[in-house]
């Protein structure tokens, strides 16, 4: 069976779209944000810079650092990480828009019953934009390139990637703002977790959604005569 490009392309956007409401609603939870949205909520947090334009210009940071690791093996069709990121950005800042019309959680367990959500729609996130197979994301085009320039597992550059993104942010909200910031329990949550979630997901659904991307190819048969059998 061959994939309906339609159906990838529309899965990929409904994909990211889910991811970045996961994301506004861990922000809205004011527990932390998930270690790949660190950055971007730290420009927003330390310099005022709307989260969506924060995640464009991290975005773009993103692919000239594969730039600079990849050097001549880079590609040029990874630039078009960058549209993605500036669309992923444009959903970041309509996706904080609508959940700004939600009322802020004062209770702890409300505010961990919103990270949780959150967790699960950042899988589920995944879970369709990934098998899609159009472009990834700029932050999973850095993993790949150091897992490929440094022979290391995925997996590995994974966790070494957004143990250092933590750090960062964890360090610039400390400097600038004697205070954590964008990082939280709900970031090692997130950390822990997601995986966790994606994989029961993937375990039980990732049939169906196999099936939707699936175009079947049928031969018509010539007028007049039946198709064989």
């Amino acid at each position: 069976m061959k994939s309906n490009p339609k159906r990838r392309l529309v899965m990929y956007f409904i994909g990211l779209f889910i991811m970045t409401i996961g994301i506004a609603l861990s922000v809205k939870s004011d527990l932390g944000v998930s270690p790949v949205s660190s950055i971007p909520y730290t420009l927003t947090c330390v310099w005022g810079i709307e989260m969506g334009k924060a995640t464009i210009l991290f975005h773009v940071v993103l692919v000239a650092l594969q730039m600079a690791i990849l050097r001549r093996k880079f590609q040029v069709k990874n630039l078009l990480q960058v549209p993605v990121g500036i669309v992923f950005g444009y959903f970041t800042t309509l996706s904080n828009y609508l959940m700004s019309f939600a009322p802020a959680p004062h209770n702890l367990v409300l505010r961990l019953g919103m990270l949780l959500v959150s967790v699960v729609l950042v899988a589920v996130g995944i879970f369709l934009y990934l098998p899609a197979d159009i472009m990834p994301l700029a932050g999973e085009g850095v993993m790949q390139a150091v897992s490929d320039t440094l022979h290391v597992p995925f997996a590995r550059a994974k966790v070494a990637f957004d143990v250092t993104m933590v750090a960062i942010s964890l360090v610039t909200c400390l400097a600038f703002l004697h205070r954590l910031g964008s990082v939280g329990a709900g970031t090692v949550i997130a950390a822990v977790l997601v995986g966790v979630v994606l994989g029961r997901i993937t375990k039980r659904f990732s049939g169906w959604r196999d099936a939707l991307l699936a175009q079947v190819s049928q031969t018509a048969a010539p007028s007049g005569k039946a198709a064989p059998l």
